[in-house]
């Protein structure tokens, strides 16, 4: 997926949805940006506006396109609480559990990994990103990758890492055990899942 500027986007939805924008000299930026001489129109986002920003937040959070997100939201309303729903399709996402697991730095190196073939559900080999993680399963490198390069400290890396209750690690860090359904709190995540809802209940 083509995202563009990663700071200008930042900047625009208010929120360090990327990496590169949780620095402390990114944020000493943006506070200090100079001022460009144009006037700026004040005043209050339509409600539209702001459940547009939520729903980008989200979108560039998971690294997923208009399309993808689009229908995972409109899936979750048949829900009976759609809004966790929402986050806990998200968050079952194989490149999303991989990113947990400490397999990968970042959620888009995480579905590169899983796109080259690096990773295993059950034994198997996956390498489709989106293919959601249920209960019971374990994720794990592929026995095949694991000298490489890619994969070198990844104990050291997995043992620092804070992983979510609903998933543990086995193997010295080199698989991890879905141990419940995946699911996260709506005050961990940089964007309202409501306020989506709302947006595709339109």
């Amino acid at each position: 997926m083509k995202i563009g500027p990663k700071y200008k986007i930042c900047k625009r939805l208010g929120a360090a949805i990327f990496e590169k924008c949780q620095t402390k000299a990114f944020q000493n930026a943006s506070e200090a940006a100079p001022r460009t001489g144009k006037i700026k129109r004040s005043g209050r986002k339509s409600d539209f506006g702001l459940q547009l920003i939520e729903k980008q937040k989200a979108r560039f959070t998971y690294g997923m396109t208009e399309r993808q997100f689009s229908r995972y939201a409109k899936e979750s309303m048949e829900g009976a609480n759609p809004a966790a729903v929402l986050l806990s399709r998200l968050e079952a996402r194989l490149d999303n559990v991989v990113y947990r697991s400490g397999f990968a730095p970042t959620r888009r190196a995480a579905r590169q990994m899983v796109s080259h073939g690096h990773i295993t559900v059950n034994g198997r080999k996956m390498n489709v990103p989106s293919h959601i993680v249920a209960s019971g399963v374990v994720v794990a490198v592929r026995e095949q990758s694991r000298g490489g390069s890619m994969f070198a400290g990844i104990t050291e890396k997995t043992t620092e890492t804070k992983v979510p209750t609903w998933m543990a690690m086995n193997e010295g860090g080199l698989s991890a055990s879905i141990v419940a359904a995946p699911s996260i709190s709506p005050q961990e995540v940089l964007f309202d899942p409501a306020v989506i809802i709302q947006f595709y209940s339109r």
